[in-house]
């Protein structure tokens, strides 16, 4: 798990409320039938970028939908969602909801396909119109949100936080390093320096397999900081999350 309750994305909202942001919660459904959670964050200015949110293990939570805000205040609309529709349902859930065999349950077709309906939201005029439509993740979405760039949804560019890029992951998925040479659009990989769970080696095999394939990338590791660094309940990295923050605008503005 990267965030629990008490989690939240670095930066508060902004002076004077929202800015005019409208938010929503919503169920979309995938190509293959599955209804799924969602949450919108939609700028009031139509048409600029966009982005889709793919949450850590627990799917879809308050942090993603604070960060979904914090995207279109910055002007970009945002959606976050939820993978596990298909053996959860769309209903809420406690704090004692066991998300791991949902996790398990998982396959890189099914986030895909639920990836897909978040990409055709956010293009879509009640999801902002967006012209140029990005993915972030974090952990597991992070690595999710990485191997989405060799998909077909069209994507301007994919970020990752923390995402376990040696790893194949749950429904017998590549893992990000053997997937990069299949990947069709820019790349920013976010990782903490100190994080047990992604070594070093793993960063740098990631970024020499995305220079090998042609692909555009910036992959940046943050020395001392850990897994989940990006939570403004972390002060003691406010210096890391500002730049991490402003690299994710950067990037958006530079490929969109």
């Amino acid at each position: 798990m990267c965030y629990d309750d008490t989690a939240r994305p670095p930066f508060p909202p902004i002076a004077g409320g929202a800015g005019g942001v409208v938010t929503r919660d919503l169920v979309l459904t995938a190509a293959d039938g599955n209804r799924f959670a969602a949450f919108s964050a939609v700028h009031p200015s139509e048409g600029g970028p966009g982005i889709v949110i793919l949450p850590d293990v627990r799917g879809l939570h308050a942090f993603y939908q604070d960060l979904a805000v914090r995207f279109a205040e910055a002007g970009v609309h945002a959606t976050a969602f939820d993978y596990f529709g298909r053996t959860a349902g769309v209903g809420p859930r406690d704090d004692d909801f066991d998300y791991m065999p949902h996790v398990q349950g998982t396959k890189p077709d099914t986030i895909a396909q639920d990836v897909a309906a978040a990409v055709a939201h956010v293009r879509s005029a009640e999801g902002g119109a967006a012209k140029a439509v990005f993915t972030v993740g974090f952990c597991f979405g992070g690595r999710n949100s990485f191997n989405q760039a060799a998909g077909e949804h069209g994507l301007s560019g994919v970020i990752g936080f923390y995402g376990r890029v040696a790893e194949p992951g749950p429904g017998n998925g590549n893992a990000s390093i053997v997937l990069a040479e299949r990947y069709r659009c820019p790349v920013l990989g976010l990782f903490g320096g100190a994080d047990p769970a992604i070594p070093p080696k793993d960063v740098d095999a990631f970024r020499r397999a995305l220079d090998a394939a042609g692909v555009k990338n910036e992959i940046v590791s943050y020395a001392g900081a850990p897994h989940s660094f990006f939570d403004r309940t972390f002060a003691q990295y406010a210096e890391e999350c500002d730049d991490a923050w402003s690299r994710i605008l950067r990037f958006i503005q530079a490929n969109g």
